[in-house]
């Protein structure tokens, strides 16, 4: 049972699979070398799953290298638990992999050994503050964002009042600072495995609401999608469409912040455009405005006005066929790096052939 479990768990060789298609073998062939320190100095180390230890720093550097984070943060991640819990020093990092590397893992360290034990929503963000002043390099900030993504995602060796801390903790301080940085993919799946974690009754649900409405309109979903790549193809626009399905917490926020019924939130549906530039941005919007009748009081221009963490697009709803609410993302392809990566774009790999945003 136990060598089953394991062989789901992340590998060097699955790490280096996603850094080979970024990072030169150089860089590559040195994350091995972090590996092979840090499974020595965690050698005997298990988690509570009964796991060997060295599976969660790979899978915090494994988080990392989706968003094709440079190579000093990926070794960073590999070694980040090692200064506190094994043997090895910082100096010794910085005598093998450099003073950058031995900096990061010490900053994560630091954050490590603060607590967080006030719930109130002000003592939540003055420790939000904290932590973002500690950290000169964000990459610190970064890698244990990835780090409690991981604990959130194997919280089920740990007991229902350790379970209930962690997540009311990651809810309160990591999830907020992930959405201050503009890390999107890790604050939703934040966001959903503490609603799962703290409302788990509220979370299946709506999880089971989401897919039978998702069942019902979906020829409706997939006419839409259609009629918008037609009428784009039409106007000669070159376009990405996606459609993207709702997380019960989003759900669930809504309607506890915004005072809506279930079936109001649940009746919209949401499309992603991605186009080449900010002109064909404002091209794509007036096209979809003609083809569905906009709701008053429902757009919005992060554009000419992104929200602090960088964010930029366009946000509108219209009214769709068989009267289904259509929320519509409109957005250029760097706008939709910065809305991926987030803070991680800072230190995207420099070789990586990143999009423009010229006016055309």
């Amino acid at each position: 049972m136990a060598t089953t479990l394991f062989q789901k768990h992340t590998k060097i060789d699955d790490l280096c699979l996603v850094l080979n298609s970024y990072l030169p073998h150089s860089e590559v062939e040195l994350v091995k070398l972090a590996y092979r320190m840090a499974n020595k100095a965690h050698s005997g180390q298990f988690r509570k799953s009964g796991e060997p230890y060295i599976h969660h720093p790979l899978s915090v550097a494994l988080i990392l290298a989706d968003l094709k984070l440079d190579y000093f943060c990926i070794v960073a991640a590999i070694l980040h638990d090692c200064i506190e819990d094994t043997a090895i020093t910082k100096e010794d990092v910085q005598a093998q992999f450099g003073e950058q590397v031995a900096h990061i893992v010490e900053g994560v360290s630091k954050l490590t050994s603060l607590e967080f034990t006030s719930s109130s929503q002000k003592q939540a963000e003055n420790f939000q503050k904290l932590i973002l002043a500690m950290s000169k390099d964000m990459r610190v900030m970064v890698i244990k964002l990835a780090d409690r993504l991981h604990n959130m995602r194997t919280l089920d060796s740990m007991s229902d009042e350790k379970k209930l801390q962690k997540a009311k903790e990651t809810y309160e301080l990591h999830a907020p600072i992930a959405r201050r940085l503009g890390l999107h993919s890790i604050r939703v799946e934040l966001d959903d495995l503490c609603f799962k974690t703290l409302h788990p009754r509220k979370h299946l649900i709506i999880k089971k609401k989401i897919s039978k409405q998702y069942g019902n309109q979906k020829k409706t979903i997939n006419l839409i999608k259609t009629e918008i790549e037609n009428r784009l193809k039409f106007e000669g626009i070159s376009a990405s469409i996606e459609g993207r399905q709702k997380q019960p917490s989003s759900v669930y926020n809504k309607m506890k912040f915004k005072s809506r019924k279930f079936s109001e939130v649940l009746d919209m549906h949401a499309f992603r455009i991605v186009v080449e530039n900010t002109n064909t941005c404002y091209q794509v919007l007036g096209h979809i405005h003609s083809l569905y009748k906009p709701i008053p009081l429902k757009f919005k221009d992060y554009i000419s006005a992104p929200k602090p963490n960088g964010y930029q697009s366009i946000h509108t709803v219209v009214l769709g066929p068989r009267k289904m609410f259509i929320e519509v993302q409109i957005r250029s392809q760097e706008m939709e790096f910065i809305s991926e990566y987030g803070i991680a774009a800072h230190w995207h790999y420099k070789n990586t052939d990143k999009p423009t945003d010229k006016l055309a």
